[in-house]
């Protein structure tokens, strides 16, 4: 059977988001960082005291940087990079993503 009578839809996997590593400023002033394939979702869930145990009695929390990784294992990767950064070099990379 040709491509013209299949039903062409695009797979799961293309239609996801690509994965995304952010870092959130909690409201003590800590920092924590995170890895997503849907950042709006990730944020409600935080917001609502349902994403990470560490957040949850730091709210409110605000993205201070954000970079579009591509896929889970890049992104998984580059999350560790940036946890093991100090916290000033934290901070430099938040200062810079915000232009």
């Amino acid at each position: 059977m040709g491509a013209a009578h299949r039903n062409e839809r695009p797979s799961k996997r293309s239609e996801r988001a690509p994965w995304v590593v952010y870092i959130l400023r909690c409201a003590d002033d800590t920092l924590y960082t995170g890895a997503t394939n849907d950042l709006e979702r990730r944020l409600i869930a935080h917001s609502k005291g349902r994403g990470a145990a560490y957040t949850r009695s730091r709210l409110p929390v605000d993205v201070v940087h954000c970079e579009v990784v591509g896929e889970r294992g890049a992104a998984l990767r580059r999350e560790l990079e940036i946890k093991r950064l100090t916290r000033a070099e934290k901070l430099e990379l938040a200062r810079r993503s915000k232009g």
